[in-house]
């Protein structure tokens, strides 16, 4: 059993690395929507912002089939596979599905690769910025009025949750999975932390590096991957003794220190920290307020014992919204924030199961 699970979370890691992945031949073909100088909610702005994004399946005529993805931190358009294609939730021979990458990511414009705003000089963004980007892409670039659903995890999850307060009528549904409405001052700490673990690396020069920052990004590796994103529970009985957890976090810090630039991670990690959808235009800074206004049908899924995003944030969330439904993805042997990768085959049939029958309700 123990080598099934590992076997399982190898392949997962490429969800909670936050990698940005290679294409590969066989997989949706990258493609860039050009935006122009898109304008922030702080007043900067991003010059010559570039959209990327993928697509499955094909759009209808009249265009009402399309369901959005919305990427984790780090994360890109692979980061719910294990719930996209033929025969899963989100069945591409049913749903025209829209996989798109968020500001700083590394595929969409970022702090790594703005040619005119490179690394430190690129503006901070929030998650609302990352919203109204995709929505320009939606509507602009592919004509469509009402989406399906919103679907997305971890911060995927937040964004989901910002399009049903910021266009409430712009989606049937939104699901989001492993989600925060209000970043709480908990996994602000644990954000920080995590920055500082770069950043105290002398490589990283404030920023301005021009090498690796193998010492900083083990640490991020080691810690977000390997600790944060489990629970203890869940980790005893993958690794009973002392010796195997810190071989199995070797391996972790091996297979995922390159796997996200530095700064395009503490850039979205800032975003992170000041999400709060009642930050929205209108909402006074009343998250309640801000929830009770989605018009969309909502369902969440969230990990038990998510020391990351505290499941309690997801169940008050799901209380908030009218007549939205709450499912815990992993009571029996809590997972914490893995609960959202795919990582096991009862946690990923769960998910499946779950959101495709909340999809045949949606008409």
């Amino acid at each position: 059993m123990h080598r099934t699970i590992v076997k399982g979370l190898t392949l997962s890691l490429a969800c909670l690395s936050f990698c940005a992945f290679a294409h590969k031949a066989d997989e949706p073909q990258h493609q860039i929507y050009p935006e122009g100088d898109v304008v922030l909610e702080n007043g900067s702005v991003i010059q010559d912002f570039n959209q990327s994004y993928t697509t499955q399946g094909t759009l209808n005529a009249d265009k009402s089939n399309a369901i959005l993805m919305v990427t984790a931190i780090g994360g890109n358009h692979h980061r719910i596979d294990y719930l996209i294609g033929p025969g899963k939730a989100i069945d591409t021979t049913k749903y025209f599905v829209i996989c798109t990458d968020a500001i700083g990511n590394g595929l969409s414009t970022s702090p790594s690769n703005s040619k005119l705003q490179p690394n430190i000089s690129f503006p901070e963004f929030n998650i609302r910025d990352m919203v109204n980007t995709q929505h320009k892409l939606i509507v602009d670039h592919f004509g469509i009025k009402k989406l399906v659903a919103v679907i997305g995890a971890s911060m995927g999850g937040m964004q989901a949750l910002q399009w049903g307060v910021s266009y409430p009528y712009a989606m049937q549904a939104i699901i989001p999975i492993i989600p925060l409405a209000k970043t709480p001052a908990w996994t602000t700490g644990v954000l920080e932390m995590l920055r500082q673990s770069i950043m105290t690396d002398p490589k990283y020069d404030g920023g301005k590096y021009t090498q690796p920052i193998e010492q900083g990004m083990r640490l991020w590796s080691g810690w977000l991957s390997g600790v944060i994103v489990r629970t203890p529970a869940y980790q005893n009985q993958l690794y009973p003794t002392p010796a195997a957890e810190i071989e199995y976090l070797k391996k972790v810090q091996d297979s995922g220190w390159k796997r996200m630039d530095a700064n395009d991670w503490i850039w979205q990690s800032r975003a992170y920290d000041r999400h709060d959808v009642g930050q929205t235009k209108g909402f006074n800074n009343d998250t309640t307020a801000a929830l009770k206004s989605i018009k969309a049908k909502t369902l969440i899924l969230a990990g038990t014992g998510d020391l990351l995003n505290p499941e309690s944030d997801a169940k008050d969330t799901a209380k908030a919204i009218p007549g939205a439904k709450y499912i815990a993805i992993n009571d029996k042997l809590p997972m914490g924030h893995l609960s959202g990768a795919g990582a096991t085959k009862d946690e990923n049939e769960v998910q499946n199961k779950e959101i495709a029958k909340f999809l045949s309700t949606i008409k």
